[in-house]
């Protein structure tokens, strides 16, 4: 009597190689977790809105309680949220129901805008700023008076 074969007659296959072919083995990291260095371009910018946010949240605690900060690498392309071209560093997602309001910033073209990372810092404030003076409906200057002066 014949029979198609199944994958259960195959005979067993080796593991999948852990080593590379030279036989070194995989790698560690190029930096341990404690050091600076082992920090990715996304985490530092991460910590450059929660910085942002921190600040604004001394000021202006009671009314940001419970407003999310979040970060996204590129706004999104369709629908497109924006006018004439620009593309937004940042926006406000009002609350929606249970939904709480919501900033979100854009990381890479706030990257692309600003050369160094202390001018990024600044931008970032500044994007943060305007979004919340949106959301409280006042003028950036009153949110943050020292955005004037920078």
């Amino acid at each position: 009597m014949l029979r198609r074969p199944s994958p259960a007659d195959d005979p067993p296959r080796p593991a999948p190689r852990r080593r590379d072919r030279r036989g070194r083995g995989l790698r560690g990291p190029l930096a341990p977790t404690d050091l600076p260095a082992h920090r990715t371009r996304r985490t530092q910018f991460d910590d450059l809105v929660l910085d942002a946010a921190e600040r604004l949240e001394q000021r202006w605690g009671r009314e940001l309680d419970g407003v999310e900060f979040a970060v996204e690498d590129v706004p999104p392309s369709d629908p497109a949220p924006w006018e004439r071209g620009e593309v937004p560093l940042g926006r406000l997602f009002p609350a929606q129901g249970s939904l709480p309001p919501r900033v979100v910033v854009y990381r890479r073209p706030l990257e692309t805008r600003a050369p160094d990372r202390s001018l990024l810092a600044a931008l970032v404030h500044e994007v943060v700023v305007e979004q919340v003076a949106h959301l409280l409906d006042l003028d950036p200057g009153q949110i943050d008076p020292g955005l004037a002066d920078d």
